[in-house]
C-alpha cells in the first residue's frame, strides 16, 4: 500500500447524497479479485449511457476533474453493500482522498485498508470547499497535521491515530501482520518444542 502524507489536487464535486457502493462500482464488475482495472468502471451508470457512450457532462468525464485525486461528495457516502471493490475502483481511477459529512462504517474502514483517506467535515465546510472545485482551484491535504488547506484558510479534521499511522506508513492488514513476524516465528518455534506432533506430516 502506498504511503500517504500530503496531497494537492483540484477536487471533483459530486453533490449527491447516499452514494452507495453499487453506484461506485456496479455488481457486474465484481468478478475480479484484482485491485487494478476497475477505475474505468467507477460510477459506471453515471459516466456512461445505456449504449456505453461517455456522458460528457458527468463531472469525472470532464477536464480537469478526470484527473482529480480528491472527491467531495454528499452525505452518507459508501452506504449499501460492503464490497471492497468500491475503494479499489476509486483508487484505480486515481482518487486517494474523499471528503464528505458522513460515511457508511464498512466503507470508511475499507478506505484506510486500501490507502484512501476519508475526511469528515460539516455541511458548511463542504460548501466552502466545493467553490474551489467549481473554480478549478487546487486544495491541499496534510495528513500529518490533519489539515485541509485552501487559499489562506484551513480546516482541521479528526482522525483515529491508528488509522492515521497506517496511512502514513502504508500499512494494510498484511503489512501489519508482517510487523509481528518475529513474534510469530518465536511462537512457532516454542510450539514445535512443546507440541511437536502438530508439525508432523
Amino acid at each position: 500500500m502506498n504511503k500517504f502524507s500530503t496531497l494537492k489536487s483540484i477536487p471533483a464535486y459530486l453533490p449527491i447524497v447516499n452514494i452507495d457502493t453499487d453506484m461506485i462500482i456496479p455488481k457486474q464488475f465484481l468478478k475480479t479479485i484484482k485491485r487494478t482495472g476497475l477505475g474505468k468502471n467507477l460510477f459506471y451508470e453515471m459516466r456512461y449511457d445505456e449504449k456505453g457512450k461517455v456522458v460528457d457532462d458527468f463531472i469525472l468525464n470532464k477536464s480537469p476533474y478526470d484527473n482529480s485525486k480528491i472527491l467531495i461528495a454528499g452525505n452518507n457516502f459508501g452506504c449499501g453493500s460492503s464490497r471492497e471493490h468500491a475503494p479499489w475502483a476509486l483508487l484505480d481511477f486515481g482518487i486517494t482522498c474523499v471528503i464528505s459529512t458522513s460515511y457508511a462504517d464498512i466503507f470508511y474502514n475499507n478506505c484506510f485498508k486500501n490507502g484512501i483517506l476519508p475526511i469528515k467535515v460539516n455541511d458548511e465546510q463542504i460548501k466552502e470547499l466545493s467553490e474551489y472545485s467549481k473554480r478549478q482551484e487546487e486544495i491541499a491535504i496534510n495528513l500529518p497535521d490533519q489539515k485541509i488547506i485552501f487559499g489562506n484558510k484551513e480546516i482541521k479534521f479528526e482522525l483515529d491515530e491508528f488509522k492515521k499511522k497506517c496511512l502514513i506508513e502504508g500499512l494494510d492488514d498484511i503489512a501489519l501482520s508482517l510487523e509481528k513476524s518475529n513474534n510469530i516465528i518465536s511462537f512457532e518455534e516454542k510450539l514445535k518444542s512443546t507440541k511437536p506432533w502438530i508439525f508432523n506430516d
